[in-house]
């Protein structure tokens, strides 16, 4: 008999993912794309660019990433990896920041070089190989280690499971990101606190990492805030628990009454509801804006 597995039965899967900042006439401001409506992970959404890691990515560390291991290992703080694992990841947010939206950390690197990596891209060329050819070096140096985020086994919505480590960086010297209008169709950059005010109105649809990312990147006003924050401690493992309360269904967070962690991970709500095919904050999106502080 053919036996047929839940994928949320099956370890996590590995991804990483590159959250680009700059610095705004009106205060910081974020990257986001939207995902082709018919992605087969939140298909639709407006997210940062990511994605899960591919099996060359610990290869092309070795071969072009420009750092130590060693070091890149303690950044990101987990024990259970091994230094080669740690630089795939970093390897693995680099080279999802190149294919999803154009943005190239490497070296040395003009915008001769910058063009041909991009067309060798549209044509087909992986990221390994076309590296090799144009003789450069990724750069992981710009990128500092965020959060980590764990999707749950049990009462997920996406049902796929990932365990991403998200990335701060500003984009590279003298580039703009854009998207590829294939995985991403859309990109713009928003005030986090915009950002939020539109999921709120519906125009845009997020999930719950960028979500409460965005909340906790309202707390800045500036990038150089957002890195020193994200500098000066590890990054928090945020596992969501999902639970169903008064036949509502609902996620929280670490520090929540409901959750397995007393200890807060992250500013702002320690819950979301699923409601109409959508997240929102328990009382609202107001009460969720109201948290955050108004460049």
């Amino acid at each position: 008999m053919e036996m047929h597995h839940d994928p949320l039965d099956q370890p996590a899967r590995d991804a990483a993912s590159l959250v680009m900042l700059r610095d705004g006439q009106a205060g910081l401001e974020v990257f986001l794309h939207q995902r082709h409506a018919e992605s087969d992970v939140l298909g639709g959404a407006y997210v940062f660019p990511g994605g899960k890691l591919d099996s060359e990515d610990e290869l092309t560390a070795a071969k072009h990433l420009r750092a130590d291991p060693k070091a890149l290992h303690d950044a990101l703080g987990e024990p259970h990896l091994t230094p080669a694992g740690a630089a795939a990841i970093f390897t693995a947010a680099l080279r999802e920041a190149f294919e999803e939206s154009g943005a190239l950390y490497a070296s040395p690197l003009t915008q001769t070089l910058l063009d041909q990596a991009r067309e060798l891209h549209r044509l087909g060329m992986g990221f390994d190989e076309l590296l090799g050819r144009l003789g450069l070096q990724l750069d992981p140096q710009p990128l500092v280690p965020w959060s980590r985020w764990i999707t749950p086994r049990v009462g997920g919505v996406v049902r796929k499971r990932f365990d991403t480590r998200f990335f701060l960086a500003r984009p590279p010297v003298d580039q703009t990101p854009g998207h590829d209008n294939h995985e991403a169709v859309h990109s713009l950059w928003l005030r986090p606190i915009d950002a939020l005010r539109q999921h709120e109105a519906g125009t845009i649809e997020m999930a719950p990492p960028q979500i409460m990312g965005l909340v906790h990147l309202a707390c800045h006003r500036t990038v150089d805030s957002a890195w020193a924050e994200a500098q000066s401690r590890l990054p928090p493992t945020v596992q969501p628990e999902a639970f169903v309360e008064h036949g509502v269904r609902m996620v929280c967070y670490p520090g929540d009454a409901r959750h397995s962690v007393a200890q807060r991970a992250l500013p702002g709500p320690t819950r979301l509801v699923w409601r109409e095919g959508r997240f929102e904050s328990p009382p609202g999106f107001g009460s969720l804006l109201d948290q955050v502080t108004d460049a």
